[in-house]
């Protein structure tokens, strides 16, 4: 029987991490005449009034302010402002690049998103075809496909079941029963072990810390001048490695990665080889079965 590659799973928060500020930033908020500024202080203002998540608070106001201007929101328009988005310097070629190496060490990589951003803007991204699954907030749309409700909301805290999702290798969001089955941890699809998070500040913090704590690796990024904001997450023990947010060949993230996949590696034929011991020893009735 032909023996599996070990997963890595490397997933990634959004804005900020891949590209170089919110998304809605881009050309939404613009199209609405109004300044970034504005309209996040607008959306802060009201979750502080209603008590509102800040997620469901951006969302509602990306559509209450579309309905002011009348400009309808229309999935397929979404899509069509992904092409606008702006990435960090070597975004775009990383992901070859990372996964020749994962094949040159015997390991399969997988790439995610888990983001509070919007997956309908995220899926018109260029490069939307290298992750594996898109986790972000999503609208439902009426029998005229125009925005009226929350379909998804991913915020700061929610952000982590998604990581056991990736663990168990339960990727659909429906299902609920398949999540919170009980597996043993030599039976999940990618060990913890196996995840490396990147993210770009306290928004992240509980995922960070939950791979981190559970012997994967976390990373926080940041942009030029910008280092003071994500010190805390090191020295605090919440991240493994604070960054610059440059993903060309021989930065210092990349380097940081690469040596990251080529722990990982060496630690599951490590794994692999005590199961064989064990097994050995079972089979030759050295210890019980």
């Amino acid at each position: 029987m032909l023996k599996k590659n070990p997963i890595i799973a490397i997933m990634y928060d959004f804005d900020k991490t891949l590209c170089t500020k919110d998304m809605q930033e881009y050309e939404f908020i613009p199209s609405l005449g109004i300044s970034p500024r504005e309209f996040w202080t607008e959306s802060n203002i009201l979750a502080n009034q209603e008590g509102m998540d800040r997620i469901l608070a951006y969302m509602y106001m990306m559509i209450r302010k579309s309905n002011e201007k009348k400009i309808p929101i229309h999935r397929n328009k979404f899509v069509e402002l992904g092409a606008g988005i702006e990435y960090f310097e070597g975004v775009t070629d990383w992901f070859d690049r990372i996964n020749d190496l994962g094949h040159k060490l015997g390991v399969t990589i997988e790439h995610y998103v888990i983001s509070s951003g919007l997956k309908e803007i995220i899926e018109g991204s260029k490069i939307k075809d290298e992750f594996k699954k898109i986790y972000a907030c999503e609208y439902h749309y009426d029998q005229n496909g125009i925005a009226d409700w929350p379909k998804m909301v991913v915020n700061y805290t929610t952000k982590t079941q998604f990581l056991f999702r990736i663990n168990k290798g339960v990727l659909e969001v429906s299902d609920d029963e398949g999540l919170n089955k009980f597996r043993r941890k030599d039976d999940r699809r990618i060990p913890f072990r196996n995840m490396i998070y990147i993210g770009d500040g306290l928004t992240d913090v509980p995922c960070m810390q939950l791979v981190k704590s559970n012997g994967g690796q976390s990373i926080a990024v940041y942009q030029s001048r910008k280092k003071k904001q994500v010190a805390e997450l090191l020295t605090d023990g919440r991240v493994d490695f604070i960054v610059q947010a440059d993903y060309t060949e021989g930065s210092e993230l990349d380097s940081i990665v690469k040596i990251i996949l080529e722990k990982i590696a060496v630690v599951n034929q490590l794994v692999d080889a005590h199961k064989k011991h064990i097994n050995s020893l079972k089979k030759n009735a050295c210890i019980p079965k």
